[in-house]
């Protein structure tokens, strides 16, 4: 279990590994050829430190031929999160959550710069409608709720932030998203009747895009392996083996990346996906509820 960052140096390492060895040179030969120590290219290898776009671009370049276009812009998008700057800094342009440092910590900054380079996200949600998902009503709502006592002014940049971050459904191509909402997701009452009925409406226009796959795990399934907490399971393009399962706590958030458990929460969300209620008929649940609200 490691924190955003870690997990991308490791994989940026692995990748620009293979790489050096399909084209055929040692570390040494690769560090002369750019005009390094061995010891950098060590580094880089096994993730010890990052790598700066500029340093990932000489080494591509090094490598010659066994390079992709595709896989050189995803990999210095991978280079700038590793460093902490942010995935998807080639592929969806400029890194607007760096104007929210002051307020944002580091681990909320990984996240979305996750979220920002990501092809798709399978999400798990128990309590709240999941961030690309919310209203603003509800999004402020939440906020308030889980951080009370925060001034006002910050509510507003927070909320800014939660609704910048479903631009990556409207991007080109947009992230494809597969969320399983318990039902007390939808029950509960944020923000009061008028908030909850707006939220349950706008899941069920968000629901008819072709990029969302929205279904609700209903009371009646009883006991689910959901129950364990929530979860979101991020893939990226092209790049092999660089899955990553996002486990949030209180004060901290947890990345995994073992092929173990990629394994185990990628069956996870397949079984609970199983038991959910199909999208036409999760559409029909929200719909009563929000007729009720």
């Amino acid at each position: 279990m490691q924190h955003g960052p870690a997990v991308r140096r490791r994989k940026l390492g692995e990748e620009l590994r293979a790489l050096r060895d399909r084209s055929g040179l040692t570390s040494g030969e690769a560090a002369r050829m750019v005009g390094w120590h061995q010891s950098k290219i060590s580094r880089i290898e096994t993730g010890r430190s990052g790598a700066k776009p500029a340093d990932i671009r000489l080494l591509l370049d090094a490598y010659g031929d066994v390079v992709s276009t595709q896989q050189r812009a995803l990999l210095e998008a991978l280079g700038a999160s590793a460093a902490g700057s942010g995935a998807g800094d080639a592929a969806r342009g400029r890194q607007w959550w760096h104007d929210y440092r002051g307020l944002l910590p580091q681990e909320y900054r990984d996240f979305i710069s996750l979220e920002a380079g990501a092809r798709a996200a399978r999400t798990v949600e128990l309590s709240v409608v999941p961030g690309l998902l919310q209203t603003p009503g509800y999004a402020r709502a939440v906020t308030r709720a889980a951080l009370g006592g925060l001034p006002e002014p910050k509510v507003d940049a927070l909320v800014d932030v939660r609704l910048a971050r479903q631009s990556v459904l409207r991007a080109d191509p947009p992230l494809q998203l597969s969320a399983v909402l318990d039902e007390a997701v939808l029950r509960r009452q944020i923000g009061g009747p008028g908030v909850m009925e707006e939220q349950l409406r706008h899941l069920m226009e968000v629901a008819l895009l072709p990029q969302v796959r929205l279904q609700v795990l209903p009371f009646s399934v009883g006991g689910h392996l959901g129950l364990t907490g929530p979860f979101v399971i991020f893939s990226f393009p092209s790049i092999a083996d660089l899955d990553v399962v996002v486990l949030d706590h209180l004060t901290s958030s947890l990345y995994l990346e073992r092929k173990e458990d990629l394994d185990a929460y990628s069956a996870a969300f397949r079984t609970i996906q199983a038991h959910a209620l199909p999208p036409q008929d999760s559409s029909d649940l929200i719909s009563s509820i929000a007729d009720d609200a």
